[in-house]
């Protein structure tokens, strides 16, 4: 049994699918929903599995913050739940497996961040994406810092200026999502992406992922000596020498992690 409203969770092969399933409340990330979605994706990090979909039910993917938490609560409460919600944004980046957001309708506010957040993205030709404080009375500080590293300076600026919705298209010309698909395609793009993401040697793509998230946001030099340093590490990953191995010896590898 679940919690009403609780995200549900299933492992489909080497996959766990976690699905927020709240679509009358838009799939709002209330304090309790942040909770469930923290504890699913650290579970899910701590399995066997590869990668993660993290998707949505409903007439939108994530209407973002539920108001209902902000409203009239003082300061330290509202501070404790952005610091949630950058914990679950934080985690989708430290678990070792390829996280991909399948966006199947609109994403607003903290829940377009957490599209940013993921590794990769998919998304349906009827999604929408949108930093709506910028038209309003709350401006989207927090889901910027997502989205500012996914779209450039000057697009993350009319974002969070405009407050308006771009399309599925736009979006991807931005960067915020890896694929643009027909509706019916969506499962289908996102599995493929999927399969295509988590090959090879698990162990040495968790390292990967984890480097690339920190160095991205260094200093050109600072990033070459973090890069560097994982680097040698990593080959002597058995996973890496049977990486090389296979390559000189002209046959296919053999992957035992």
């Amino acid at each position: 049994m679940t919690a009403e409203g609780a995200p549900r969770v299933e492992r489909d092969g080497d996959v766990v699918r976690i699905t927020m399933c709240r679509p009358q409340r838009r799939n709002a990330l209330s304090r309790e929903h942040l909770e469930q979605l923290l504890a699913a994706v650290a579970d899910a990090g701590e399995s066997d599995a590869t990668g993660i979909v993290l998707g949505a039910e409903g007439p939108v993917f994530s209407a973002g913050h539920d108001f209902a938490d902000v409203l009239d609560a003082p300061v330290a409460d509202v501070r404790s739940l952005l610091a949630l919600c950058t914990e679950l944004m934080r985690a989708l980046q430290e678990v070792p497996q390829v996280v991909v957001a399948r966006v199947h309708a609109l994403a607003t506010a903290a829940g377009c961040q957490l599209v940013a957040s993921c590794d990769l993205a998919v998304a349906a030709e009827s999604a929408g994406f949108a930093a709506p404080g910028g038209k309003g009375g709350w401006f989207c500080h927090t889901p910027m810092v997502a989205i500012a590293r996914n779209v450039g300076r000057k697009r993350a600026m009319e974002l969070a200026l405009t407050g308006d919705v771009i399309d599925a298209r736009t979006a991807l010309d931005w960067g915020l999502v890896n694929r643009v698909v027909p509706d019916d395609g969506l499962d289908a793009a996102v599995d493929e992406l999927m399969a295509r993401a988590t090959r090879g040697s698990r162990a040495s793509k968790a390292w990967g992922k984890q480097t690339m998230y920190a160095q991205l946001d260094r200093p050109e030099r600072d990033a070459y000596a973090v890069a560097v340093e994982v680097m040698a590490g990593a080959s002597q990953l058995d996973g890496a020498r049977e990486g090389m191995r296979s390559f000189l010896e002209k046959r296919r590898p053999v992957w035992t992690d």
